[in-house]
């Protein structure tokens, strides 16, 4: 997430520079191979400036946020540096985050891998009260949570802002319900 900041002693003022260093910002981004459909506005803002002594108006400030996706994280360092040199000082780095585009496959090895490992201990937790396991009642996947990021290798790249993907672990909980022989 990209930002623009821009102050100016008028709202239109304010909103002129901020839309002319955005709309550099995002021509930036899609001359760098950034799709339109993975530009968007996530945040538009014009707010007051009030003088730190009294509560007069001093002016007003803008600021665009813009959500770009990026699908090669090895560009993201450089498109971060392409955008601060079209938008200068008024660039905002707001935030970065990381994601997996599609885990479902990942996800269902997981689900399996879950009720394998239920069932083993389901069977080590029988065997210590010296009851059999029946028959599996139910079985309910426990809501899941973000996939949490790790820290992980560096990027080969050229010199530019350091981004680290890091590493991200799925995880997913089941509880299965037996019945007892």
């Amino acid at each position: 997430m990209l930002g623009v900041q821009t102050q100016a002693p008028d709202a239109a003022g304010a909103l002129e520079d901020n839309a002319n260093r955005a709309t550099a910002l995002i021509d930036t981004l899609k001359e760098k191979g950034v799709r339109a459909e993975d530009i968007q506005t996530s945040g538009l803002s014009v707010q007051p400036t009030y003088d730190p002594n009294s509560s007069a108006i001093t002016g007003y400030q803008v600021t665009n946020q813009v959500t770009a996706t990026v699908h090669d994280v090895s560009a993201a360092g450089g498109l971060i540096d392409a955008a601060a040199a079209a938008a200068g000082d008024a660039v905002r780095v707001q935030q970065t985050s990381f994601s997996i585009a599609d885990d479902s496959d990942l996800r269902a090895q997981a689900r399996a891998d879950a009720v394998r490992q239920a069932q083993a201990q389901a069977r080590q937790i029988a065997e210590a009260a010296g009851v059999g396991l029946g028959e599996v009642r139910s079985i309910t996947e426990v809501p899941a949570t973000a996939p949490t990021p790790y820290p992980g290798g560096a990027l080969d790249r050229a010199p530019s802002t350091p981004i680290e993907p890091g590493s991200q672990e799925l995880t997913v909980a089941v509880a299965v319900v037996y019945d007892i022989d």
